[in-house]
């Protein structure tokens, strides 16, 4: 059984720092030495959730995503990611801070759960269910181009005011990425029916065992939030 723990990032270094290798051997993986997200420094911002994969087996971290609430003091990573390709980005989301806004962004899984869900579609989940209680009303993110239909069925939209229609080349010029946003992170009135359903049931409980099914594989899920 795996587990999706909720915490704040400055309330467990110890997990943070799991999660920062864990992400950096994935980008080296793929070529990718350094992006911006992948920055440290959100260990000491207040403002910043993070949800992890452990394994009840073991205690590894095979996957994370974070959410980062957007504040005076730390930019969202997604502005400092391409605001020197786009600077009209930073604007776009200054719209949003006084309604509550924020950014999921750093997601990653290793190989052990590929093919299970749980690096996107669960992680995803887990984030969209934090939403009412961190005070964010819509929520932004870069996906690759093979998320961006996922995001899509989340309820994202394609920001096509910035880059070239929403796209720009990041982490690096072979790779593409899309900015999207979720314009109602709380209601997902463009969600599936299915799914809104079960984020708000990871919502209403601060811990929930699901047996979830993607594409025909069973996994049980430990969903735990220490998030009050």
């Amino acid at each position: 059984m795996f587990k999706l723990i909720a915490f704040k990032a400055v309330d467990d270094p110890e997990r943070c720092e799991k999660f920062i290798e864990g992400h950096r051997q994935v980008l080296e993986s793929i070529g990718v030495k350094k992006v911006t997200s992948a920055s440290d420094t959100w260990v000491n911002n207040p403002d910043v959730i993070v949800v992890i994969v452990e394994s009840e087996e073991d205690g590894l971290i095979y996957g994370g995503a974070r959410i980062h609430k957007a504040n005076e003091r730390f930019p969202l990573p997604m502005v400092e990611a391409i605001e020197e390709l786009d600077h009209t980005i930073k604007d776009v989301i200054s719209k949003d801070l006084d309604a509550g806004t924020g950014e999921i962004c750093g997601l990653w899984n290793s190989r052990k759960i590929t093919g299970l869900g749980i690096g996107a579609i669960f992680m995803s989940k887990a984030c969209l269910a934090l939403t009412p209680k961190l005070g964010l009303t819509s929520l932004y993110a870069l996906f690759a181009p093979t998320t961006v239909r996922l995001g899509l069925e989340m309820g994202y939209e394609i920001l096509t005011q910035v880059g070239n229609n929403g796209t720009f080349y990041y982490p690096k010029l072979d790779l593409i990425a899309t900015a999207m946003k979720l314009h109602d992170a709380v209601g997902l009135p463009k969600m599936a029916d299915e799914i809104r359903a079960s984020i708000f049931e990871i919502r209403n409980n601060q811990r929930l065992i699901i047996r979830e099914n993607y594409r025909g594989k069973d996994v049980t899920l430990d969903y735990t939030s220490y998030i009050e």
